[in-house]
Formats: C-alpha cells, structure tokens, sequence
C-alpha cells in the first residue's frame, strides 16, 4: 500500500529563534540547542527542481550557518566523530564556524578527509554523525552535513586550494579505479610525494561520483574540481583502459612498485523471477550511467522514459536515485516497489522524503513474484504478492513473508532493478588468478588493505561490497598508509 508521511519538522521542539538576532546572548553556551531553532538548508521547491538535474539543496547564509554550528554542546567524548567512518574532527570544526571562522574550519575539515564538499552531499550523516549526535535524545541533531558543505564550499570559493605537486620520494603506484576510493588514496599519495597514475575504464574520470550519482545530489562541477586538483598534485590518468582486459595487472606490477585496485561492485544482482528478462526491463546502474553521461556518445543506447510508468524494484539509494531521474526525464508515474516497510528500507530517510516530495509513489511490503508482458512482447506489469515481517534475520531487520492470496499485478512500461550489486568480477588471467577472494567475489585484504599478493592494495566495495562513499575514502587512505610502509619500511598510523 502506498505511504505517505510528513517528514520530519526542520525546527526543534522547544521555543526559540532562528536566524541570529537575539542568538548572540547565548552564543557559546550550552543550551544554545535548546535557544537556536534546528534550521535545514534551504531547498528548492520540488515543482522546480524536477524540471532540472541540478543540485536541490542551497547553502545557508553565514549568520545562519554559525547558529547551527553553535547548536553542539562540544561533547568531551563526541559522539558525531565517533560515528563517522573517517573519525572526522567534527566539534572543533563547528566550534570554528560558530565563530565565523570558515577558512579554518574548512583546513580541519580538509585534514581528515580528502573530500569532504563531496561526503557533505552524499553521506547518510542521519545513519552517521547526525545519527549519533547526542542532542537526538532531547532535540534535532546539529546539521553536520550541511555546516561541513558550507564550510568548504567557502573555502573553495575565498581561494582554499593548497594542491600542489611535492618533491619526488622516488617510488611509483597505479591505482585502478577512480571512485571516491581510487580518488582518496592517489591523493594521500601524491601528498606523500609518490608519482600516481589512475587507470579508469571510462573516458570521464570520477567513477560512481560521476556516472552512478545523479547531479541533483552531487553536482559534476564539484567533481571535476576535486580530478583538477589531483592533476596538479601530479596525478597521472590513463582513461579508457580496463586493466586485466587492456592493460595485465601483471604488467602494472612491473610498471609500478606498488597497486591498488579499487574497481568497485558494479555487476547488478539478477532479477530471478519469471518474466525477468523481457524487453523493457533494466539494471539500475546502466539506467543512471546512461542518463549521468549521456555526453558519451552515440553508443550509449537511449533509455526512453518521458510519458511511461516507471516502476522501480528496492529500497536502497540506488532505487531513490532511479525514481527521482526518471521523473526528471518525464516519467508518467514513478513508482518503488519494496518487500518490507519504511522501518526496514536501507535507503536514506532524506532520499526518501526528497522521492516523496517530487512525486514518487511507494508500494511497501510488496514483492514482486513474475513479469507479465504486452501485446509487443515488452514489459505490461508486474506481479506482486503483499507481505508481511516475521523475525528478524542475520542483519537485524525483520523477514518479510508472503501473505497467501494477496497477488496482485501493477502496471509497467519500463521496469527498473535496483537490487544492489556485487564485485566485479575479475579476469583469472594477467594476474589476478592469485590474489585470494571472499566467497561472495571480495577481494580479502589484511590491516593494511594490503592483498594476498604483495604489494597489491584493495578497498572500497570491491573489499567490502556495496558500501558508502565515506567507507571508501577510508579504506584509500589506510590503503595509501599501508603502501608508504610497504615501500619505505616507516612505521606510521593508518
């Protein structure tokens, strides 16, 4: 059945201001929460923005901006920083901005992650930072995500931009891969002075930031920034080479001292029902590479979508990210379907509203069981039974079951697979027949993201599977201290 909550109010529940006015009183005090209204970015009207691709948030104000910023009560053991995967040192940098400091709060921002204008648009900080920030049990958590855009999209707009080459430390790396994991690991290399080449299988550097993630969360500009900047540390890109096809791993291990593969899960998990094949039907990702780079040329096949009933199967990002481009380009009706309930979806909470608001429809605790097709031999509608959650299963959220009787069938034009993905798989050949796996396809890697063959590195979801943008930041820097120490013999901290 279709749902359709209120999102959640942008205001705290206790009295207050927003906006600064009076706000100076109590500006470095404790309750500060409690006093300053929980504001969100401002966000453009959903009849607006579904006409356009670009991005629908817009920054705060500064005075706005050190309000929220002065909201956090500076934990002695914070929270936010806790849960956040790259430990980022969130109080201080909000300590920072509530006194207007931008530029110095954006440079302690910088110092633990190698993209923060980037996370700041697409991390789930309500499952992160925000999700542990203490005021939860009283009030609103501090807006993080958005401090930590603005700051630095001000720093960046007054000058803040230190990427220059360093001297040489005379050792080379390819890394394979030029998502947010590839990005993060040439970049703390180059910084160590390492001479860096990525190898991407695409002719656009930027892997999923690029081609996965639609630019209404994540604009292409800020993107092509963050590639601009790892040129002028002295990055090296070889696109349109996939390596264990075009180039043998076996040969960058010559080439190089050392490599690090961050090739990521991209191969979609199959549709396993009768009708799964049929014209009409389509994988997530080609769906949004398609619509993301559509600039890549004639060979890129079309993906007709204006004027027809799109329905979307999932209930993670990917599946919100579907919906809300196909609206954009037209779509009659969006709608997701999804086996268990709002408490149990894996996507963001704020995806979702965001979905809602510009028009998408939600069937929960709907599985669908076969594909019907029209007279033209393509996709008519989906078969679907209702369910309902038992026990909770090995990943904590309850199992759904089929409720018997209760088939019933929605109509589709065009039928999208968001169920998630796997590893790509490798070739055995050229040498990656000894680099030992998981036995879902990850690749398995020590402490130091190192592999089973020495001096190859390995991280973001092609280690840890469909995973977030932050994780992979993470797992290239560890990676990037991991190869300093294999190839100098210095210790150090991950």
């Amino acid at each position: 059945m279709a749902t359709q909550p209120s999102e959640p109010s942008d205001e705290s529940a206790g009295p207050g201001i927003s906006g600064r006015g009076g706000a100076d009183s109590v500006w470095n005090s404790k309750f500060a929460w409690a006093i300053v209204n929980s504001v969100s970015p401002p966000k453009r009207p959903a009849a607006e923005r579904v006409r356009d691709f670009s991005e629908i948030y817009e920054s705060y104000g500064e005075d706005a901006v050190r309000d929220q910023a002065n909201r956090c009560i500076q934990c002695p053991d914070a929270l936010c920083s806790q849960g956040c995967p790259l430990s980022n040192r969130i109080p201080e940098w909000l300590a920072l901005t509530a006194q207007g400091r931008f530029m110095e709060a954006a440079a302690v921002s910088r110092s633990t992650s190698n993209m923060p204008e980037i996370c700041s648009r697409v991390c789930p900080q309500e499952r992160l930072c925000e999700g542990s920030c203490i005021l939860n049990a009283k009030s609103e958590p501090v807006p993080i995500g958005a401090i930590e855009r603005f700051i630095n999209d001000y720093a960046f707009a007054h000058g803040a931009d230190d990427a220059v080459a360093v001297p040489s430390n005379g050792y080379s790396v390819a890394v394979v891969g030029s998502g947010p994991g590839g990005i993060a690991c040439a970049d703390e290399l180059a910084k160590m002075g390492f001479a860096v080449t990525v190898y991407e299988s695409l002719l656009v550097p930027g892997g999923l930031l690029v081609n996965g993630i639609p630019s209404f969360k994540l604009a292409k500009h800020v993107v092509a920034r963050r590639i601009e900047m790892l040129r002028r540390r002295g990055v090296r890109f070889q696109l349109g080479l996939r390596v264990g096809w075009d180039v043998p791993l076996s040969k960058l291990r010559e080439w190089f001292d050392a490599v690090f593969l961050a090739v990521g899960a991209q191969r979609a998990k199959p549709l396993d029902i009768p009708g799964g094949t049929l014209p009409g039907i389509v994988d997530a990702l080609p769906f949004l590479i398609q619509k993301n780079l559509s600039a890549l040329g004639p060979e890129v096949e079309t993906i007709a979508v204006e004027g027809r009933r799109v329905v979307v199967l999932g209930g993670g990002d990917t599946a919100m990210d579907c919906l809300r481009t196909a609206l954009r380009c037209g779509a009659r009706q969006a709608v997701c379907l999804y086996r268990r309930d709002l408490e149990n979806m894996p996507g963001s909470r704020k995806e979702y509203f965001n979905a809602l608001e510009e028009g998408a429809v939600f069937e929960f605790l709907t599985n669908p069981v076969g594909i019907r097709a029209g007279a033209d031999g393509s996709v008519a509608e989906v078969v679907c039974t209702r369910m309902e959650l038992g026990e909770p299963d090995l990943s904590g959220r309850r199992k759904p079951r089929p409720i018997p009787g209760s088939e019933f069938s929605t109509p589709a034009e065009l039928l999208i697979v968001a169920y998630g993905f796997d590893p790509v798989p490798l070739p055995p050949e050229g040498g990656f027949a000894s680099i030992k796996t998981e036995a879902w396809g990850g690749l398995t890697v020590d402490e130091n993201q190192m592999t089973s063959v020495r001096g190859v590195f390995s991280g973001g979801d092609s280690v840890r599977g469909p995973s977030l943008v932050v994780q992979a930041v993470r797992d290239g820097r560890r990676a990037a201290q991991g190869i300093r120490r294999y190839l100098t013999g210095k210790p150090g901290a991950c």
